[in-house]
Formats: C-alpha cells, sequence, structure tokens
C-alpha cells in the first residue's frame, strides 16, 4: 500500500466487548504481527492503530472506543469509507517450532493474537497470558482457544475470570518453572533418564518473551525477562504522525530510535536503552506526561 491513504469500505464490524469493536476490510494488506496502519477519517484525524490480524484476503484492526476518533469509528457500519496507509513499523520475528510466551495486557491482546496464529501454523508451543480488569474487557478469547499447541492463562484484577491479579504473576510462575528444570539439567545429565524426558526438559525452556499492552505492565515484563536472561520482544506504543520516520513526533529519549520505524517492537536490550521507557510519554506537542500506577497495583514495580 502507498503511503497516500487507501480508501476502503468496511466490510464487517464485530463487537468484541461493550468497549471494543473490530473493523474488517477486505483488502490484502500484507503486514506482519507487530506492525500498524495509519486509518484517516476526514473532517476528523488520522491514527495508527495496530493490525489484530492479516492474510492473503483481508486484515482486522481492532480498537477501544476511547478518544474522539476512535468513538467516531465506532459509530461506522458497514460499507461505510475509512482512509488506510501503511502497514507500517517493526514488527515481532519468531522462529519455528519453539517454545513462546506472549504476555498481553487490555487491547493488546489483538496484536499478540495475530502473531500466535502465524506462530501456531509453525508449529511452535505457545503460553499466552492475558490479563484484563474484569472478565468484560477480555478480548479474543474465543479465537485463542481454536489455535493448536497453545495453553491459555487468564488473569482478572477482579477475579471474575481465572486467576485474581495481574498478568505478571502467571508471567513469574512460568519463568520459575523454566528457570527450576534448566538448573535440573545443567546440575547432573543423569536427571534426564531417557528420550522423552529430554524432549519435556526441552518444551519446558522459553525461547522468547513477547509482550503489548500498558507501558508499566511491559516495563515489568521487561525486567522479569532480563533478570531471568530471557529474550523479550516488546512494542512500544509512541505518538506516531506519519508512519515512516520523518515527521519525528515518535522519536525516544535518549536514543533517538524512531518507534514507527524501528520500532513499534523492539528486543529487550534495545528498550531498556530508552530512558522513558516505564516512566513518561510525550503527548502531540512534546510534553511530557509521567506513567503512574494506581493506587492498588500488584505490579511490584
Amino acid at each position: 500500500m502507498q503511503d497516500i491513504p487507501k480508501v476502503l469500505k468496511i466490510k464487517k464490524v464485530i463487537v468484541e466487548t461493550p468497549f471494543v469493536k473490530t473493523f474488517v476490510f477486505d483488502y490484502k494488506l500484507g503486514a506482519r504481527p507487530g506492525q500498524f496502519v495509519n486509518l484517516w477519517l476526514p473532517m476528523v484525524d488520522e491514527k495508527p492503530m495496530s493490525v489484530a490480524y492479516c492474510d492473503n484476503k483481508e486484515f482486522w484492526v481492532t480498537m477501544f472506543a476511547v478518544g474522539p476518533f476512535s468513538k467516531k469509528m465506532h459509530t461506522l457500519k458497514v460499507g461505510d469509507l475509512v482512509g488506510v496507509r501503511g502497514p507500517y513499523g517493526h514488527g515481532f520475528s519468531f522462529e519455528p517450532r519453539r517454545r513462546l510466551l506472549m504476555v498481553a495486557g487490555g487491547y493488546g491482546a489483538a496484536p499478540l493474537y495475530f502473531l500466535a496464529h502465524e506462530a501456531a501454523k509453525k508449529g511452535c508451543k505457545i503460553d499466552f497470558v492475558i490479563g484484563a480488569r474484569s472478565s468484560e474487557h477480555l478480548l479474543f478469547i474465543s479465537r485463542l482457544k481454536k489455535l493448536p499447541n497453545l495453553r491459555l492463562h487468564i488473569t482478572t484484577d477482579d477475579g471474575s475470570v481465572g486467576l485474581k491479579g495481574y498478568n505478571t504473576l502467571v508471567l513469574e510462575k512460568l519463568l520459575k518453572e523454566m528457570s527450576s528444570v534448566g538448573t535440573k539439567r545443567g546440575r547432573d545429565n543423569v536427571l534426564v533418564k531417557n528420550i522423552m524426558q529430554a524432549r519435556r526438559v526441552q518444551n519446558a525452556q522459553i525461547d522468547c518473551v513477547y509482550t503489548c499492552g500498558p507501558e508499566l505492565m511491559m516495563k515489568k515484563v521487561s525486567d522479569m525477562c532480563w533478570e531471568a536472561k530471557v529474550p523479550a520482544q516488546i512494542s512500544i506504543e509512541r505518538y506516531m504522525k506519519c508512519g515512516f520516520g520523518v515527521c519525528g513526533q515518535c522519536v525516544v529519549d535518549e536514543s533517538g530510535i524512531r518507534m514507527c520505524k524501528e520500532g513499534p517492537v523492539l528486543s529487550n536490550d534495545v528498550a531498556r536503552k530508552i530512558a522513558e521507557f516505564g516512566k513518561y510519554h510525550r503527548d502531540s506537542v512534546g510534553n511530557i506526561h509521567s506513567l503512574k500506577l494506581p493506587p492498588s497495583s500488584k505490579l511490584g514495580i
């Protein structure tokens, strides 16, 4: 697709939750998991949105009705027109037949579902950890349950579904399991009695952690993976305008990385070099807004 918006008709509108809708466009976009598109509504605004799914026939964009643009999108029907340009950005990457762990918070479940869908096709074993405030805010649960070789772990802040608490509690448990198995294997190979046991040990190792969601959650994931010495890829959202690295709006302190070009997905070692990661972000005119935890937070940051 060109950088000039292409006008597309909405093929289908899926109501995911009382607050979230998925818009389906009948177009071969060619996006990879973790990439985004810019959606344009004349006389309203243009906004970057993650791609929630893409194949050789259509692509999906899932959004929460939170601001003027997304609220206007939520009023649109099948057949209405939207300007689309992209895909943009650096997405997630993975190797076939690996064990992957995905940590999604809120609407971060949408792009990670796309990643899980593609990884499952390549024979990967997936632990998918999804967290939300309550059951009515959980996204893509039925779709995730249909993917092969995927274990779904659900957490809600109020305990209405799954484990009560934050999704990082599950991540901590899974990382500890990996560390325990790794220690046994390194201490004494005699513990591996046969080929089947060796395979179970190998399957317990996490090859990479992927995360998308609220930034403070992702910073906690980053810290936990760093301490456990497990590779991670993090999707960091910033205010992006042009989408192709010219305007400089999404450049982060102090690295100078353009999140629309070198990001939004970064390896954990690169993400941790960004001075503002987990601390603050800038608005449309460059003003700093600190990231703050709610008083009842259990993230332990």
